[in-house]
């Protein structure tokens, strides 16, 4: 099923960010087109009515929302070619409730360490190292959580580290002396050229924090 394919995304969305992976990763050609978020294209709300956000995957003219369904539909679609969800019905439950965890968790703990300070944050850096941790264990002496092979954990999770730098310079902290066993997992998961392709610069990512705080007024 090849035909039209248009990814709707702002550059730094670590949920873009899956969806650019999982077509990497399978070899799928498609448009990518740059949204700006304060003044939103008549297309992205036209194909995301309910949310009105990015991304949005756009296949023969049909807009599939939300970034973990789009990387179900990459791998349902173009199921022939790098696998990433498990064929086992257990696995496959398995790594849903860590790509659940990881979307109820990283993103707004992570939000919490640059946006605000004092005890709020010290709090939010000790469960996001706690969440890392967890994953840690889930992750044992596995190359990827996936196994062998890059997964759909992989794919939902290693988007983030391109946030970390930032993270840690607003929150004054190390990621990989809390957690070397996740750092040294992203290392081999940005040897792949899917994935190193498709995440941002880290010092661009924190400039662009950097401007968030500015105009939300965070000192």
């Amino acid at each position: 099923m090849a035909g039209e394919l248009v990814l709707l995304d702002f550059w730094p969305s670590p949920f873009g960010m899956r969806s650019r992976i999982a077509l990497a990763e399978k070899g799928i050609p498609y448009e990518y087109r740059e949204e700006d978020l304060r003044n939103k294209s008549d297309l992205l709300l036209q194909m995301n009515p309910v949310h009105k956000k990015i991304p949005v995957l756009i296949h023969n003219g049909k807009p599939v929302c939300e970034s973990v369904i789009q990387v179900q539909y990459i791998d349902e679609v173009w199921h022939d070619k790098a696998p990433l969800i498990p064929s086992d019905p257990y696995q496959r439950a398995v790594a849903r409730f860590w790509v659940d965890f990881i979307d109820k968790k990283i993103y707004e703990l992570g939000s919490k360490i640059w946006k605000t300070k004092g005890e709020e944050q010290a709090n939010a850096k000790k469960e996001f190292i706690e969440c890392l941790k967890l994953l840690e264990g889930e992750l044992g002496d596995k190359t990827y959580f996936g196994g062998e092979s890059l997964g759909y954990v992989d794919v939902a999770l290693v988007p983030f580290y391109s946030w970390f730098y930032a993270y840690e310079k607003c929150g004054d902290f190390s990621i990989e002396a809390e957690c070397p066993k996740m750092i040294a997992w992203v290392k081999r998961c940005m040897q792949k050229e899917s994935v190193a392709k498709s995440l941002p610069d880290q010092e661009k990512v924190y400039e662009f924090i950097l401007q968030l705080k500015k105009i939300f007024g965070i000192e």
